[in-house]
């Protein structure tokens, strides 16, 4: 079912069931709630991958239930860890939107491969009961989503969508800690504001060129 209906079609679905739940829904926020945990769990995990992927170790992961949350490594590049969170969880919930927009064929794996990530982190990386206890929740429900729905390409898209609008709308409060610590890595040459914004003005680029990417030739689609 989710393979047939055109790019717009799921678009609009998707986008009037976020903005619905959030704006118009009597205690929308709380039924947002899971997603904003999701977050948390992307930006530690963009963390984490900065890490690892510029030399260095995760020691352990962490989400509290008021969705804030840390991510403790050693060695690595720190600019890059630090960016991880904030513009690695911009990426990663770009990546789960494209995903589910353009390729619901890869719907199902992409969810899966998410339940998997889920799984280590909760595992490898443990920190606290809550921690480990949610990404195991969050991994058997999307793997449970994956195998008996045919809605994989909706939930990408929901979460890819929700994440984006997410970290764009708490560009000034979410990523505080991390932008202090950048600003002191390089010296406070460049004020803690100014970085903000430009992170901000990354994860906007990146975000449209991932819509463009999304719509090129959509409109040339015959149906």
């Amino acid at each position: 079912m989710e393979n047939n209906n055109p790019i717009l079609v799921r678009l609009f679905l998707v986008i009037l069931a976020y903005l619905g739940i959030k704006y118009l829904v009597p205690n929308g926020n709380t039924i947002l709630y899971p997603i904003n945990l999701l977050v948390t769990f992307l930006h530690e995990f963009g963390h984490a991958m900065g890490a690892i992927l510029t030399g260095g170790s995760v020691e352990d992961l962490n989400i509290r239930a008021d969705s804030s949350g840390y991510c403790k490594s050693l060695g690595g590049n720190i600019a890059v860890i630090l960016m991880g969170g904030y513009i690695g969880s911009a990426i990663f919930g770009n990546l789960l939107f494209y995903f589910g927009t353009k390729k619901p064929n890869y719907a199902r794996i992409t969810l899966i491969v998410l339940s998997c990530a889920m799984l280590f982190a909760s595992l490898y990386w443990y920190t606290t009961p809550f921690t480990t206890g949610l990404l195991i929740a969050f991994s058997v429900v999307f793997i449970l989503l994956a195998y008996y729905t045919d809605f994989s390409s909706y939930i990408l898209m929901f979460i890819g969508l929700a994440s984006i609008l997410h970290i764009i709308d708490d560009f000034n409060v979410g990523p505080s800690s991390d932008l202090k610590k950048y600003t002191e890595v390089f010296g406070n040459v460049i004020p803690q504001h100014v970085w903000m914004y430009i992170w901000l003005g990354v994860v906007i680029v990146l975000s449209l060129l991932n819509v463009r990417f999304i719509l090129k030739g959509t409109f040339n689609q015959k149906y």
